[in-house]
């Protein structure tokens, strides 16, 4: 970047932690109850949070809707109409009692970076176009990036027959919020209509707070295997079947927890594993449990090691199932390939970095991100924001005022200094 491009942003411009830290705190507020933060998918938060963020968007100058699938998207105009876009954006649902600064920091700030542009009345060689998804983390379906798999044009009607617990159908919370399951495709969009999309998000790990960086460029986004595994036995008597004639379902869903948890435990190639979720029927105390849900979350760096751990994992489960004559279904629920940064984007991310003053420090993000479907018809950057402590996904999730507002300056230079990949 040359001196003139690193100038062209005023840093004393941009001052907008205060505001974006504000936001967060009102977002927060729109929840299913005031204790444990959950704003789930098509549900009352989701249109309470959504008229919030479509009012926030408006105010920043953009032009503003909601999508066929529940995605907040607003639109700033180039300096004439019609431009193709830099998208940015992230996700505004919730996991269950969760933090509030996964999705939303990225989603807010971006708003923040569009409404210093309208304040200032430029106008780039580009439009922007700024999304909030609605469903990124699959709280209630159980299968994630729905909204971001809608604009990506890659969204699979099968999932419109998913029910969440209550046994109500995707397509039936959809037609209940108002929306229509048979338009869900108007909400693709075409590569041609996009230069890149970019994506700020907390790191959700320890290691910029480790690095002592506020900010940092991410590499990759690792691949994700997720299945839904149930056993079935024979509930009985807890005081009459003896010991070695029991088909206890809970007992063997606990061998298989920790036949996972020590195959990762024990790998030294970055695998993860994660048993997030189990229920066991009929669930009295004094009765051998006789059928047993869980879910398996299995990542790593590559997609080749992540699909062999997979392929091991299973057949581990189905030993322990057959040893002790429990009957196994095992479905695969998520499977999201491993997705590179373009390094074009990567760069640019850099430069917006130094110039903020900061270390340039490069990382690939264990977790997921919307930008695992937007592939499918953008390159993809992100930059990632220090967490405190690492944590995401908990309520002690936090994101110092000087970090957020680090984020801010860096994502609105890369903004204003972006230069769309040759011939795009």
């Amino acid at each position: 970047m040359t001196k003139m491009d690193a100038e062209s942003v005023r840093p004393d411009t941009l001052s907008r932690g205060d505001e974006i830290v504000s936001r967060i705190n009102q977002l927060a507020a729109i929840s299913e109850t005031p204790a444990h933060l959950a704003r789930i998918f098509l549900t009352r938060e989701h249109r309470a949070a959504a008229e919030l963020i479509l009012t926030w968007m408006r105010s920043a100058g953009m032009a503003a809707h909601l999508d066929p699938i529940g995605n907040v998207c607003g639109r700033y105009e180039g300096d004439r109409p019609s431009l193709p876009c830099l998208m940015l954006g992230s996700h505004y649902d919730t996991v269950r009692d969760a933090g509030k600064w996964d999705g939303p920091l990225g989603l807010i700030t971006a708003i923040s970076c569009v409404a210093e542009l309208s304040k200032r009345a430029r106008r780039l060689p580009f439009a922007i176009e700024v999304i909030g998804f609605a469903d990124e983390e699959g709280v209630r379906f159980a299968s994630t990036l729905l909204g971001s798999r809608a604009v990506a044009g890659t969204f699979d009607e099968s999932a419109l027959g998913a029910k969440d617990t209550a046994g109500i159908s995707l397509r039936e919370a959809l037609t209940e919020f108002g929306l229509d399951p048979g338009h869900i495709g108007a909400a693709a969009r075409a590569r041609r209509e996009l230069l890149a999309y970019v994506e700020l998000h907390i790191e959700q790990g320890p290691v910029l707070e480790a690095e002592s960086l506020p900010v940092g460029v991410v590499t990759a986004i690792a691949g994700a295997t997720r299945l839904a595994a149930r056993l079935t036995g024979m509930a009985g008597h807890a005081g009459t079947v003896p010991m070695p004639l029991r088909r206890d379902a809970l007992a063997g869903a606990a061998e298989c927890i920790g036949a996972i948890e020590e195959f990762c435990r024990t790998d030294e190639g970055g695998l993860v594993g994660t048993v997030g979720y189990i229920h066991a029927m009929p669930g009295a105390t004094n009765v051998i449990p006789g059928q047993v849900s869980f879910t398996i979350d299995i990542r790593a760096p590559t997609d080749a090691h992540r699909k062999r751990a997979v392929t091991d994992i299973v057949r581990q489960i189905e030993a322990i199932a057959k040893r002790r004559k429990l009957a196994l279904q095992l479905d695969v629920t998520h499977e999201n390939r491993t997705v590179p940064c373009a390094p074009w984007l990567q760069q640019q991310v850099a430069e917006a970095i130094a110039a903020e003053g900061y270390r340039v420090f490069e990382l690939p993000s264990g977790a997921g991100h919307d930008g695992m479907a937007m592939i499918d018809i953008a390159d993809v950057g992100m930059v990632f924001v220090r967490c405190r402590g690492g944590i995401s996904h908990h309520p002690d999730e936090h994101v110092d005022l000087a970090d957020a507002d680090a984020g801010a300056r860096v994502l609105l230079r890369l903004i204003e200094n972006f230069r769309p990949r040759s011939g795009t």
